[in-house]
């Protein structure tokens, strides 16, 4: 369990909101409302949990939903506290930084990129290690917190954090120890394959800050429709002001066109009132 800090021992409490809120929020929803159908149904309860927990043999049959449910479904009372407590700090401290929905994408790039390439590495060596088979089963928020912790680290490498109210740790060396934990029990701990998956989704949130740009796919994407788009209006307004030069011409006046299609005044005076250099106006 790790904190920020502002000093040796306060602890910085970020804002409750957006993105992170909703992860959250998600996930006490869905423990509550298991808890409660346990009390009155608890066989549908359990067959209820069956289906959302990850089970690679059961996912890759048909159950696709199950790469994305069993990060909200609980795997006990602590393991949930700790980790949504530690989703607020890490995750609301990057959502402030990059935005809603660069959290959203790479919460979701690393918790469905995870249990993908864990349930296909399950098949891979289920041979060699039954323990981290299709057959097996996890759930839980750590494999995002995970990940989220090490896109922390990547843009905050030397900042101090309170490891368990004890350690006072940079934010490179907790992400470090995390990984080595997850990966230690992979290879030899009780829950090997849950441990897989956190290390898988790890290496997907690597992968996703590595290669994705700074503000997010979904931000790339609408900058670079836009912008496709202004130079498809930008052709048509310098091909109507070429018809309208040629239209002048016919009529014994010349007139002069710059490269993006605006008419310049042979005095020197822009037509328009606002800022010449400003080509906002234009679309």
């Amino acid at each position: 369990m790790a904190f920020r800090s502002n000093g040796p021992v306060m602890v910085a409490l970020p804002p409750f909101r957006g993105v992170t809120r909703l992860i959250i929020l998600t996930a006490l929803c869905v423990f509550l409302g298991l808890a409660v159908l346990a009390l009155v149904l608890p066989s549908v309860a359990a067959a209820l949990a069956d289906h959302l927990l990850l089970t690679p043999l059961l996912a890759v049959r048909g159950q696709l939903w199950q790469f994305v449910t069993y990060a909200f479904m609980p795997s006990g009372l602590l393991s949930l506290l700790f980790a949504l407590l530690s989703m607020w700090f890490f995750g609301a401290a990057l959502e402030d930084e990059l935005g809603s929905q660069w959290l959203l994408e790479y919460f979701f790039a690393s918790t469905v990129g995870g249990a993908l390439l864990a349930s296909l590495l399950s098949y891979a060596i289920a041979s060699h290690a039954p323990e981290l088979g299709p057959a097996n089963s996890t759930a839980g928020l750590w494999p995002a917190v995970l990940a989220i912790l090490l896109a922390y680290a990547r843009f905050h490498a030397e900042e101090p954090l309170r490891f368990n109210f004890i350690l006072t740790v940079k934010a490179k060396y907790l992400a470090a120890i995390y990984l080595l934990i997850y990966l230690a029990m992979a290879l030899v701990g009780g829950n090997r394959f849950g441990a897989l998956v956190a290390v898988c989704a790890a290496a997907c949130g690597f992968i996703y800050l590595r290669f994705a740009p700074r503000r997010g796919l979904g931000f790339a994407t609408s900058e670079g429709w836009y912008g496709l788009r202004n130079e498809f209006y930008k052709a048509k307004r310098r091909r109507a002001a070429k018809k309208f030069t040629v239209y002048m011409r016919k009529q014994g006046k010349d007139v002069s066109i710059d490269d993006d299609g605006r008419y310049v005044d042979p005095n020197g005076r822009s037509r328009n009132p606002r800022n010449p250099n400003d080509k906002r106006w234009m679309n």
